[in-house]
């Protein structure tokens, strides 16, 4: 039965949708078969493994919505062990969707309709990655009540920690009212340049924040990573000799390792 996993953090720019596409692809490089659900309304997880709106007729929002069942929004990709259910900015309207269906039916439960959808599903993969939109709402709450963990990506910059403590304490309402399993799979340190002072000063801040839950892998600020999804590809197929692929490699395989795969 799959490990789910949701990558999410409320401030943009830190990785997660780059770190969502490369652990995913890296874990099915492990040979772990791998479903990358991208739950947020730009689409980059998607685009950034080579789709584009014309390869699919059904997206996450048809999911979440009852418009189509999971296993017809899957989607297998070029890519080793690698499925994906992929989105649209159709998920942007997702909120006034559900407002209208609790308005026509009271026992709607706006927050469980991922959950129950992954739920069917669940038994056919090893792990399932959410790539979460920059935000905490209807869909980011879904994400975590149909996770049993998540990753929280904290880039090596100036202000790295802010809007941390939001997180963690929607994570802990989570956790009180909705998914009483969920926990904090880890803290991924992402975008270090090595030539900055600021960088090593932010791991260790951020290390003795939150100490054991800090993965030892630690991403860094490469062109190569950013370039990666324009050509559709996971870094591992764009650059194999590139320290990014190594390091989500190392990534993957500490996952396994605190999942005892």
């Amino acid at each position: 039965m799959a490990k789910i996993i949701s990558l999410v953090n409320q401030k943009g720019g830190v990785g997660k949708t780059t770190t969502s596409i490369n652990l995913a692809a890296a874990l099915g490089k492990e040979g772990k078969k791998t479903l990358l659900v991208d739950l947020d309304p730009q689409g980059n997880a998607s685009t950034g493994l080579g789709l584009n709106n014309n390869d699919f007729e059904n997206d996450i929002y048809d999911v979440i919505t009852g418009v189509c069942e999971i296993k017809d929004a899957i989607i297998k990709t070029k890519f080793k062990n690698l499925s994906i259910i992929p989105a649209t900015i159709n998920l942007a309207g997702v909120d006034v969707e559900f407002v209208k269906k609790m308005l026509e039916d009271e026992t709607f439960k706006q927050n469980e309709q991922l959950k129950n959808s992954l739920e069917t599903i669940r038994e056919k993969y090893d792990y399932i990655i959410i790539d979460c939109q920059p935000s905490l709402g209807i869909s980011t709450m879904n994400a975590l009540v149909a996770s049993d963990s998540v990753i929280i990506p904290v880039q090596c910059e100036y202000y790295a920690l802010e809007g941390i403590t939001q997180l963690l304490n929607s994570i802990i309402l989570v956790q009180s009212n909705l998914n009483p399993n969920l926990r904090i799979e880890g803290v991924l340190l992402t975008m270090l340049d090595g030539r900055t002072n600021i960088g090593l000063d932010i791991i260790e801040e951020v290390r003795k924040y939150f100490k054991s839950k800090v993965f030892n892998t630690i991403i860094p600020r490469l062109v190569r990573l950013v370039e990666a999804p324009s050509h559709g590809k996971p870094i591992s197929d764009y650059d194999p000799t590139s320290r990014a692929t190594l390091a989500y490699q190392n990534l993957a395989k500490e996952v396994i390792s605190r999942n005892g795969d």
